[in-house]
């Protein structure tokens, strides 16, 4: 109980320092949309038939930011990575707040020892409503444990990647940005089911480090299960990553026309 109540508290203050860190003065300033590719270098993500994830999802990011900065111009574009390196999670949000970010953007695949599982799905920061949600998170938020004492970094408030309950608080620190982080995040899975041939599984909630800390509204994109052979085929395909990251694009489209005037604000 003492444990949970200190996250709780953490938690808060974090939330304060949220506040404090979205207050910056953005006249004059381009909407600035951070692309985030998931895994990297020595962390592979998922794996199916010859396919690593940490190479789907950059070609599928590369895209995505090919279609915004030829079609927008008062879009500044800020990728965490755009090679195959290793970048820790906690790095990731730090790129992010420091870029003054408006929206974060990080594209995943989906893994299941069930190779029939198939389908996108868009997270935002929150609790996960059941066990299948939160092995999602989980199984993202592993990355942590390729980190160098991950134990010992204060960004992380000595999170356990083993412990339910440091999945679950993370819902307190994104409550400020849940109701734009929602709007992108059913556009885009709306955008699945209508423009592509994958199945949009719809919007949910869980915690994932790489949105913990992400001083903006934030959303985590899971575009397809490489372990299922339909999905698979789209995502590595030329054409699959473009449907796909056309479809992301027009999500960002319309939520950059809904908010770009107030973030000159």
């Amino acid at each position: 109980m003492k444990k949970t109540l200190s996250w709780i508290l953490l938690a808060s203050a974090v939330i304060h320092a949220a506040f404090l860190d979205v207050s910056y003065n953005k006249q004059d300033k381009k909407f600035t949309v951070i692309i985030d590719p998931g895994h990297g270098g020595k962390d592979p993500g998922g794996q199916s038939a010859g396919f690593n994830e940490k190479d789907v999802v950059l070609a599928v990011g590369k895209k995505l930011g090919k279609l915004i900065s030829d079609s927008l111009n008062n879009v500044n574009i800020v990728f965490t990575r755009e090679k195959d390196v290793f970048i820790e999670l906690s790095e990731r949000s730090k790129i992010a707040n420091k870029a003054n970010g408006d929206l974060f953007i990080s594209i995943h695949s989906n893994a299941n020892d069930n190779s029939a599982a198939e389908g996108t799905e868009t997270f935002v920061m929150g609790t996960h409503k059941n066990e299948g949600w939160l092995a999602v998170a989980k199984r993202e938020n592993a990355s942590i444990l390729l980190e160098a004492d991950y134990q010992h970094n204060e960004s992380y408030g000595g999170f356990d990647p083993n412990s339910p309950v440091g999945h679950i608080i993370f819902s307190l620190y994104q409550n400020a940005f849940i109701t734009k982080s929602l709007e992108i995040a059913e556009d885009v899975e709306n955008e699945f089911q209508n423009h592509t041939s994958l199945k949009s599984r719809g919007v949910k909630q869980a915690g994932f480090l790489v949105l913990w800390k992400t001083s903006m509204p934030s959303v985590l994109v899971e575009i397809g299960f490489l372990t299922n052979p339909k999905d698979r085929a789209s995502m590595t395909s030329e054409h699959g990553q473009e449907k796909i990251a056309l479809a992301i694009f027009q999500a960002f489209k319309k939520y950059y026309a809904n908010n770009q005037a107030k973030s000159s604000k």
